[in-house]
């Protein structure tokens, strides 16, 4: 586990693949991003997650102040967030902006009986939106793969997988979306955390993060 940024206030991680954001159930689940953090930071606060096989920044707060501004500026959505993701296939660009990204508007519901898979729903899934910009196609597990820049502008649940396995091209080592053969083709899910931007809750001056891709 990396330490990107540190102040007063705010603590920045890089987690690794494979490491909860936060405990699970049972004494096998307790060794996670947030008790390694809070074993020599202890009012290291959670205000966002990351999923297991995810990598990349993951920013906490340190008291209950700093986490209520920050999560105030997490409901208004003025923190910004960017992944990469390397998917399945030939992903064209499809631009709506001038600077060449896409929109993918998808409302998600989470699949109960399958859970904690999630579904497009168009019916009673919430709202979510994600922007989007291919790189050229490459050659990954002996196959044509497309690394792709990823926006949330929504921060549903496997939101980024879900609306990519939803233009027909799942994300490289997808355990939950993914087929067998694109799963095959990555030791690990190819989704990473590589930047956040926010004003700084206290000093109210702009900070970037940035987290290069292992893949």
């Amino acid at each position: 586990m990396e330490i990107l940024y540190q102040d007063e206030y705010l603590i920045v991680c890089n987690k690794p693949s494979g490491l909860l954001a936060v405990p699970g159930r049972g004494p096998d689940k307790q060794d996670c991003l947030s008790a390694r953090v809070q074993a020599f930071c202890p009012d290291a606060l959670i205000v966002h997650r990351l999923d297991y096989d995810t990598s990349g920044i993951m920013l906490m707060a340190r008291g209950i102040e700093a986490q209520r501004r920050v999560n105030l500026a997490f409901e208004k959505r003025v923190v910004h967030k960017r992944y990469v993701a390397v998917v399945d296939g030939v992903l064209l660009p499809q631009p709506v902006d001038a600077d060449g990204w896409g929109l993918i508007d998808l409302p998600l519901n989470l699949d109960w009986p399958n859970r904690p898979k999630h579904f497009v729903d168009p019916v009673a899934g919430k709202p979510s939106r994600t922007r989007w910009r291919p790189h050229p196609p490459e050659r990954r597990g002996g196959a044509t793969a497309t690394r792709v820049d990823l926006e949330p502008i929504t921060g549903r649940s496997h939101q980024l997988r879900v609306h990519l396995l939803a233009l027909g091209h799942p994300i490289l080592g997808d355990t939950l979306y993914a087929s067998p053969e694109a799963q095959s083709r990555a030791e690990r899910l190819l989704l990473h955390a590589c930047e956040l931007s926010l004003i700084h809750p206290y000093t109210c001056v702009p900070l970037t993060i940035r987290s290069s891709a292992p893949f």
